[in-house]
């Protein structure tokens, strides 16, 4: 025997290398030492920083996957996995420098998986990022045939002194709310159970609810997660004073906003502040979930938040709205104990 007889191909793995080079170099830098295919990825530190503070992160995509696999559209889900490492970075204000991502399969499908890393590769040309390196692994009868689990990991860098700790964040700063792309990469879990236990199997990814105007709702999940890299660090390098930044993700607004406050403080949300896009009415409506559940699961259609001082909001928003990221005032820090006030009541609005 050999180890093609126990379910792993090395020369489809090397095969697999050679075919995603290229999407690996369209996501290059100055900095970047070598190439792929070494042990490791190297890369030089940016020059100017006087006390430069490296900022990680990582993460992965969830069973948003299995959505991808029932559907055979990989394209996508590789944005999400960059995309839920670099938002995250971007919080303490650091600029993504690299990127590696580890790919696991059951069988290594080289059309499937090079749709999966390009993916990676646009979203790392979207965050201004390297594509590093990365591992795949072929592992039969871990995973079934057709599938496929991924992790990201991402490093940034930031200047010391340009930190945000939630020391910067000041009672009566204004919370400033970014536009998700939807559902992003969280609560698939629920969205899953939602269609499969539905009355009689009346509920599939191909149907196309009345609101999508002809797009099916498999599609409209797997709308990847927005990157709000760029347009936030143009807005700091303009000048904006921005105190605080959270990324929404699982958990919600209800449990990251708070990360990004200081001692005593709590925030106050806007009523009818922005409008909830209608994919998350239709899944409360259709899975019965309560108003509580749906903020502790899902962003709610803001995808990213910062606090500002009162007198740069204009400013913000017409720096966001610019570059085609729909920005609106949601709220103020108030004094309190780290909560979130007023979203349940908010999502009574229809």
């Amino acid at each position: 025997m050999d180890y093609r007889d126990a379910g792993v191909d090395i020369e489809a793995g090397r095969g697999f290398i050679n075919q995603i080079r290229s999407l690996v170099k369209s996501t290059h830098r100055s900095e970047v030492l070598g190439g792929l295919g070494g042990f490791s990825g190297c890369f030089q530190l940016p020059v100017g920083y006087t006390e430069p503070v490296l900022v990680s992160g990582t993460d992965g995509v969830g069973t948003k996957l299995k959505l991808a696999q029932d559907l055979n559209r990989h394209d996508t889900v590789g944005i999400d996995l960059v995309a839920m490492c670099v938002n995250d970075v971007l919080t303490v204000g650091a600029e993504p420098l690299f990127f590696l991502d580890y790919l696991a399969t059951g069988k290594l499908n080289q059309q499937q998986l090079t749709q999966v890393v390009a993916g990676i590769a646009q979203g790392c040309r979207l965050a201004g990022c390297a594509l590093l390196g990365g591992e795949t692994a072929e592992m039969p009868g871990f995973y079934e045939l057709a599938e496929y689990d991924l992790a990201g990991f991402c490093v940034g860098i930031v200047e010391k002194s340009r930190m945000l700790d939630g020391s910067q964040v000041q009672i009566g700063d204004v919370v400033i709310g970014l536009a998700s792309q939807g559902v992003h990469s969280n609560g698939f879990s629920l969205i899953r159970k939602i269609v499969q236990d539905s009355p009689d199997n009346a509920l599939s990814w191909d149907i196309t609810p009345e609101f999508l105007a002809g797009k099916s709702l498999g599609e409209e999940l797997l709308t990847p997660t927005q990157i709000y890299v760029k347009p936030v660090l143009d807005a700091r390098r303009a000048g904006i004073e921005i105190h605080g930044m959270a990324h929404i993700t699982g958990g919600g607004i209800p449990e990251n906003l708070p990360r990004c406050l200081g001692a005593g403080q709590s925030v106050q949300i806007y009523p009818n502040s922005w409008v909830i896009p209608p994919i998350f009415k239709w899944l409360a409506q259709t899975g019965q979930v309560s108003p509580q559940a749906m903020f502790d699961t899902y962003n709610m259609g803001i995808g990213f938040v910062l606090i500002v001082p009162q007198q740069q909001v204009e400013q913000t928003l017409t720096s966001f709205n610019s570059q085609q990221v729909n920005a609106c005032k949601i709220g103020e820090v108030i004094p309190g104990d780290g909560g979130v006030v007023g979203l349940v009541t908010y999502s009574r609005r229809s």
